[in-house]
């Protein structure tokens, strides 16, 4: 009898077990991200907007999109005591726009704005793409500001 109660306990154990992991997502796979504009090695333009272009496509669901854009001035040492009391600030943007319940997306935009007063040099646009499942994509494009 104790051995058919500690069989059945086990057996319920190990269904309990399989019937957790099923219900898991599974998704693994990082979305897709094709980056038509800026293209590399752009020459985007101080005081105009960004002409901003790309795709978006994941095998189940699309979460968000950021696009940040940093200098490269200094090799990518981005701690601020190294920079010297009278060297100009750079240009920094970030932003995150929401894409939820789609699997494909088409993005075109011009809200990216690089202002008048822009530090003129080499910078990095980087976007990274997240699903719904948490699995995250990033590209980096290298343009110079002018």
């Amino acid at each position: 009898m104790k051995t058919n109660n500690l069989f059945f306990i086990i057996c319920l154990m190990a269904s309990l077990s399989l019937s957790f992991v099923s219900c898991e997502s599974g998704d693994t796979t990082r979305p897709v991200i094709n980056l038509i504009e800026p293209a590399e090695g752009e020459v985007l333009s101080i005081g105009e907007e960004v002409h901003f272009e790309m795709e978006l496509s994941d095998n189940e669901m699309l979460k968000e999109y950021k696009v940040e854009i940093h200098d490269n001035f200094d090799g990518h040492s981005h701690d601020e005591a190294t920079r010297a009391a009278n060297e100009p600030v750079p240009f920094f943007f970030e932003k995150t726009w929401d894409v939820s319940g789609k699997k494909n997306a088409s993005i075109h935009h011009h809200e990216i704005v690089i202002p008048a007063d822009a530090t003129p040099g080499d910078y990095h646009v980087e976007v990274f793409c997240t699903d719904a499942a948490g699995n995250e994509a990033f590209i980096v494009r290298n343009v110079e500001l002018r």
